[in-house]
């Protein structure tokens, strides 16, 4: 019996090689079209440094030397850009669904709660090697459980995600500094903190450096986002829900099964983004610990053209930027502010591709 035909007119093998076409062009044009558009706001940058008196390439060899000049620099870089690729994943997968998440300060900050309550009352009732992945299971349950009722206001009253996601990210960030009034703050301390966690709860790291566990998580998180986009049933569904709802609904696909299964997910992935800040870096919980990862998150997926395989290197290049900003700083004499500018004028580049995208469709 003949093998039944695809839509190119070959057998089984060349449904997969048209797949795994789609895949690389979409990865491929949204990297090329990132690309693009931060090498325009490095031209722009320039600009504003020159118009500033000061050297661009200076600027920027003292940029590249503060991100790469050193393991240490490298370390801190790889860091700064593991929560922004872990929330940008699971905000990626809900773009492609038309799904508007800018919730992920909230659910970093509520996977940072949990995360920091399992730290301090479990490690008496766990063995050891379990506390850490205990840890970051219960930050990935909180971000989920927090995006859930965001996704639960949206689907059963109405309420846009937008306005959930803002809102509840002020809600969660009022919690963090509630919590550290109470019995998880630290008596004494200067600042709104935790007591320091168990260090069996404290991530990993590479001897003799900085870099912690997290990065590996990141890029695991971005290989498997990619996968389920591209090589499940649900990732289908969330790109037919994407392309064309009315398309979605007359196939007898449940637009609200799906858009809560992904706010799960990148809820998951923002609170595990949390959990990493929590034990990887400050090892307690420290109020304003989420500031600014979400947003930012926003940008790197809009930059990854809503892929999350290419947020991987997205969000590598936030970090680099962010490490080598002081630098710049203090060798040149450049505002590190100056390293915002150029990611926001990326973003604006990106918009703008997009929108002439959407025009000639």
């Amino acid at each position: 019996m003949n093998a039944a035909p695809t839509l190119d007119g070959a057998g089984p093998v060349s449904r997969k090689g048209g797949l795994n076409r789609l895949v690389t062009s979409d990865a491929a044009g949204a990297l090329g079209s990132s690309l693009l558009a931060f090498g325009l706001a490095l031209v722009i940058g320039a600009i504003l440094i020159l118009v500033s008196g000061r050297d661009p390439v200076a600027a920027y060899s003292a940029l590249i030397g503060g991100a790469l000049g050193s393991p240490d620099r490298i370390a801190f870089a790889l860091n700064k850009a593991t929560p922004y690729v872990l929330t940008a994943v699971g905000v990626a997968l809900c773009f492609r669904a038309k799904i508007i998440n800018i919730g992920g300060e909230g659910q970093i900050a509520i996977g940072g709660i949990a995360t920091t309550w399992v730290a301090l009352n479990g490690a008496a009732l766990l063995p050891a090697p379990l506390l850490m992945p205990a840890c970051l299971v219960a930050g990935m349950v909180g971000g989920a459980l927090w995006a859930g009722l965001a996704a639960g206001i949206r689907l059963w009253r109405g309420v846009h995600e937008v306005l959930c996601t803002l809102l509840l990210n002020f809600v969660a960030l009022l919690l963090v500094a509630e919590v550290l009034k109470g019995d998880m703050g630290e008596a004494g301390a200067g600042f709104p903190q935790s007591p320091l966690l168990p260090g069996a709860a404290w991530l990993p790291r590479v001897p003799g450096s900085t870099l912690h566990l997290g990065i590996v998580l990141a890029a695991l998180a971005a290989l498997l986002g990619s996968l389920c986009l591209w090589r499940t049933t649900f990732g289908f569904r969330l790109r037919v829900i994407g392309a064309s709802r009315s398309a979605a609904t007359y196939a007898g696909m449940s637009f609200t099964r799906s858009a809560f299964a992904v706010m799960l997910i990148s809820g998951a992935l923002a609170g595990l983004a949390g959990g990493v800040e929590v034990l990887g870096i400050h090892r307690r919980l420290i109020e304003g610990f989420a500031t600014g990862i979400g947003f930012t998150a926003i940008g790197i997926a809009l930059l990854a053209g809503s892929n999350p395989l290419v947020a991987l290197p997205a969000g590598l290049l936030f970090g680099l930027l962010e490490a080598g900003a002081l630098s710049m700083q203090r060798q040149v004499g450049v505002p590190s502010s100056l390293v915002p500018i150029i990611q926001g004028l990326t973003m604006v580049f990106v918009l703008c591709a997009i929108a002439r995208r959407r025009q000639r469709v």
